[in-house]
């Protein structure tokens, strides 16, 4: 759902004003994708739920810095992967694997493999989502952004302050996981 700038700037001006239920309603408007982004870095529902309001903490103390140069909930997403990846550093777990033997680094994300055809079933879909889980943090997050929450290459990588040809390389390399995971479902049916 596409949100107006306008749409942004009446919540910011309505929360600053400290008007009654405002900064609720921007916790409602914005829970999903907090939740999403913090949960596929850390993968604890516990930790998910202090660390996702951590992030709104953090948003309601720093709104009066946002400046309208990207959508509200960019910023906001920006600062839920922030908080995450400083959870994950401060317990010493990586965020990225070593590099996968026999892959270069390339720079689109279009590999002519359609995720969703393939999980056309929902066996397939449970099988995928336990995939996903396995990916390592950032590729999880990167697919959540991509994928599931449907941001472009340009938004996924203001949020996670990575370039774009990172994000997509990463994300080639997640979606290549992906379909090998999936290729060999298909090889040995159970």
């Amino acid at each position: 759902m596409e949100r107006s700038p306008g749409d942004d700037r009446t919540m910011v001006a309505a929360v600053m004003a400290r008007r009654p239920g405002a900064f609720e309603a921007l916790v409602t408007r914005y829970q999903k994708l907090v939740w999403h982004l913090v949960y596929r870095v850390v993968q604890q529902p516990e930790d998910t739920r202090d660390l996702a309001q951590e992030v709104f903490l953090q948003v309601h103390r720093r709104l009066d810095q946002f400046r309208f140069e990207s959508a509200l909930g960019t910023w906001i997403g920006r600062i839920a992967f922030s908080v995450a990846s400083r959870h994950m550093q401060r317990r010493r777990l990586p965020m990225v694997e070593p590099d996968m033997d026999g892959v270069s680094p390339v720079e689109w994300v279009d590999d002519g493999f359609d995720l969703a055809a393939s999980v056309a079933d929902a066996d397939l879909m449970r099988h995928l989502h336990a995939a996903i889980e396995a990916l390592p943090p950032l590729q999880r997050t990167l697919i959540t952004l991509y994928h599931m929450e449907e941001l472009g290459i340009a938004e996924v990588a203001r949020i996670t302050d990575l370039p774009e040809g990172t994000v997509k390389n990463y994300l080639f390399r997640a979606r290549l996981r992906l379909r090998q995971h999936l290729e060999t479902l298909e090889a040995c049916p159970s």
